[in-house]
């Protein structure tokens, strides 16, 4: 399976990749980061990962004119593709915007500095293809987009699973098809994990196990939305001025995890009502505040002992503790091991990756 991808009139590649269309737990994971610095690209960055049978990108781009991407993949491939758009109304015509306008207008929303945001996403089988796609200026679009073998998806998600059936049939007769009609509103929800995958610090054989857990689970939401329709949409969506105030909540326990404020002490911090706090936080980033502190907690925790080699006293006081036998306690609950023991299950891994 090849992909490619370059704008129109350029001789810099987006990217370029063979990609094998077996899915083989054993290869290793390829990261790379593009950055393209010319006109007319006021913003050109791409993140892309692969490895046996998969393809990642996530892009940023913005345009100071009208271009045209030409897209290419060669070979059968499921895709999950994430579009996220905003642009300035001091900046935009009327002629700018963007030919999807049906399937954009639904999920159309304005921030607080009047900016025009939308986003959309779908899963489509593409049996090769050949495209160009219009790219409006103006706009800044942020691209996420998952590239599979069929091998690759059908280890996802079994092949004879009720969850596509309709979805494989075509699959299986070789027509281009989309999973859901129209391209649907992407929820807080498959953000989060979006961000997951874009932000993981792991590396080698914990990043691969986790970025394929995160693409499951973000099929899986995909699949969960389409099946229940445009009408369960809204419960999945937080009001943007909500979103910005639970954010800054993230923001203050990211600072303050040590010795948290109480949800009622954040609640008024950020002047959010405590049901919308628990309720948006749960959906927002997949964890209650308290699992969220508790992660923040433990990792930095297993952090210390690793690389700074700190005893569990010292680091139960670092990370608010009054007592070693507490964090011992929410260690072994958390990570499934003590304290004491995390050194040789590192030096256990890392033995069966050699």
């Amino acid at each position: 399976m090849k992909i490619k991808s370059k704008i129109e009139g350029s001789d810099d590649w987006l990217f370029i990749e063979e990609i094998p269309e077996l899915y083989s737990p054993n290869t290793p994971l390829s990261e790379k980061n593009v950055n393209i610095k010319s006109l007319p690209a006021q913003k050109l960055v791409n993140y892309q990962l692969s490895a046996g049978g998969l393809f990642l990108v996530h892009s940023t781009m913005q345009f100071s004119e009208h271009v045209k991407v030409l897209s290419e993949i060669e070979g059968e491939a499921i895709t999950s593709q994430f579009i996220f758009y905003g642009t300035n109304p001091s900046n935009e015509k009327s002629s700018d915007i963007p030919a999807q306008k049906s399937s954009e207008a639904k999920s159309k929303s304005s921030d607080k500095e009047g900016r025009r945001t939308g986003s959309r996403h779908n899963i489509r089988y593409i049996p090769s293809i050949k495209g160009k796609y219009p790219m409006m200026s103006g706009i800044e679009y942020k691209y996420f987009l998952l590239v599979l073998s069929k091998q690759y998806y059908f280890h996802l998600i079994d092949q004879h699973s009720l969850l596509h059936s309709d979805f494989v049939r075509e699959i299986l007769k070789g027509r281009y098809t989309s999973y859901a009609a129209k391209d649907l509103p992407v929820t807080t929800e498959m953000k989060r994990v979006i961000n997951d995958i874009c932000e993981c610090k792991r590396s080698g054989e914990l990043k691969r196990l986790h970025t394929e857990s995160k693409i499951l689970e973000l099929l899986m939401l995909q699949l969960e939305q389409m099946q229940s329709g445009m009408a369960e949409v809204d419960k999945y969506m937080i009001k943007q001025d909500d979103l910005k105030k639970i954010e800054h909540a993230r923001n203050i326990l990211d600072a303050e995890y040590t010795y948290p404020p109480t949800i009622i002490e954040l609640a008024k911090q950020i002047t959010l009502n405590e049901f919308k706090l628990k309720r948006g936080f749960k959906e927002y980033f997949g964890t209650t505040i308290y699992g969220y502190v508790t992660r923040l907690r433990m990792e930095e925790a297993r952090r210390l002992i690793l690389d700074e080699k700190k005893s569990i006293g010292q680091v139960a006081a670092a990370v608010g503790f009054n007592h070693q036998s507490h964090l011992t306690d929410a260690f072994k609950r958390y990570f499934g091991i003590l304290p004491s023991e995390i050194k040789s299950d590192e030096e256990h891994a890392l033995a069966l990756n050699k």
